[in-house]
């Protein structure tokens, strides 16, 4: 029987200490210039027990930028401040991707190169908020931008500047980058059925074309870092960032699953989280799991490994999930905010200690970020 606190090989190349992701979680705490700072470095590096950590989501690019103060790696300058992060990391022995993404509609053009507007599969509007400048500069939810229709050969320019976020991302120390293509965010637009109307070779009519861009990615990624340094996340199911329910989802996440794994991708991450569209600052979390029967499929599918994601709270939960066979590690998202060393706490049955949620994205410096100590060994 596997147990949560097994090591684990992840695309036959990156050893893995314990089961346990650290789920990427923005946290708005960049320096001006989106860059990562010496207070991120201390917040991953206190993290560093988990098996894997999978950062916050950071822009391939200027136009990826869908939420105030994330982090890119597009500048030498991202990449410095990357660098600091990796480096203390690994010194404290542990391993860390880096999550790449493109926001496409989900953005406002005060966060956009010259205010333009936001970049989208379609000129439809998403119905949902984002957190950027109001028209006083002032920082606050509105809502998302008008987005324009990308162009298919800007699509397929897209798919180079994400290939060289994967080499940057390699640059600045990283051991592997997950492609985000959950919640919401530009691949899963494109991937999905009702939103996608487009009739070029990337347009919803088929299951080929809506995953056309998502695989031209994981492609490129894939000769430029080998299959044990490209995982996937997604999120099947899921409503946020006003996406449409799509009748299409079994056969689009089986047709991904079995794509991915024969490209050799290292894993599948898993996420299916019902989520507000209100204030994330202050708004309650509900999460449920992908049905097991789906679940199943998948693990056919795909030979890779599988991150479950959503709703974990505790080890019973965890080696829970881990018991049923379908997956093979656990990730953790806000328990990991309070509770930097949270390996230990489950290994030990240590109690856990819960952050103030109005602190989850301030931009307040250490408070309810590099403010919470490990538990005292007795």
């Amino acid at each position: 029987m596997i147990d949560l606190f097994d090591s684990q090989l992840v695309g036959g190349t990156v050893a893995l200490t314990n089961r346990i992701v650290m789920a990427p979680m923005t946290r708005t705490r960049t320096s001006e210039g989106d860059i990562p700072n010496e207070l991120m470095a201390t917040y991953y590096g206190r993290r560093a027990s988990a098996g894997l950590i999978v950062t916050e989501a950071t822009d391939v690019a200027p136009s990826s930028n869908g939420y105030a103060m994330t982090p890119g790696i597009y500048t030498q300058d991202q990449r410095q401040g990357w660098r600091l992060v990796n480096d203390e990391v690994h010194r404290k022995g542990g391993t860390i991707f880096s999550q790449l993404w493109h926001v496409g509609r989900m953005a406002h053009p005060s966060l956009m190169p010259n205010s333009e507007a936001p970049w989208g599969v379609t000129e439809e509007r998403a119905d949902s908020q984002v957190f950027a400048h109001g028209p006083d500069g002032t920082l606050g939810y509105m809502p998302a931008g008008q987005p324009r229709r990308l162009r298919t050969e800007e699509v397929f320019a897209l798919v180079g500047t994400v290939t060289q976020a994967c080499v940057q991302a390699r640059e600045a120390g990283f051991d592997g980058v997950e492609i985000h293509a959950a919640n919401g965010y530009l691949f899963e637009q494109f991937m999905n059925s009702v939103l996608n109307t487009r009739t070029d070779c990337f347009g919803g009519g088929s299951v080929e074309n809506r995953t056309r861009f998502l695989m031209e990615v994981v492609e490129a990624a894939l000769r430029e870092l080998g299959p044990g340094r490209v995982g996937v996340r997604l999120s099947p199911f899921g409503k946020f960032n006003g996406i449409p329910a799509n009748p299409l989802t079994e056969e689009t996440l089986l047709y991904v699953a079995d794509k991915l794994g024969r490209l050799g991708v290292a894993y599948l991450h898993l996420v299916y989280e019902l989520m507000p569209e209100a204030n994330m600052e202050v708004a309650e979390f509900k999460s449920r799991h992908l049905d097991h029967a789906l679940l199943a499929k998948v693990r056919a599918a795909f030979p890779g490994k599988i991150i479950w994601c959503g709703g974990f709270t505790d080890r019973q939960s965890a080696q829970d999930a881990l018991d049923t066979g379908l997956v093979d590690l656990i990730a953790f998202g806000r328990p990991y905010i309070a509770n930097p060393d949270l390996a230990a706490r489950l290994k030990h049955d240590w109690p856990l200690a819960e952050a103030d949620r109005s602190t989850y994205y301030t931009r307040r410096g250490e408070r309810g970020y590099t403010d919470f100590a490990a538990y005292p060994e007795r």
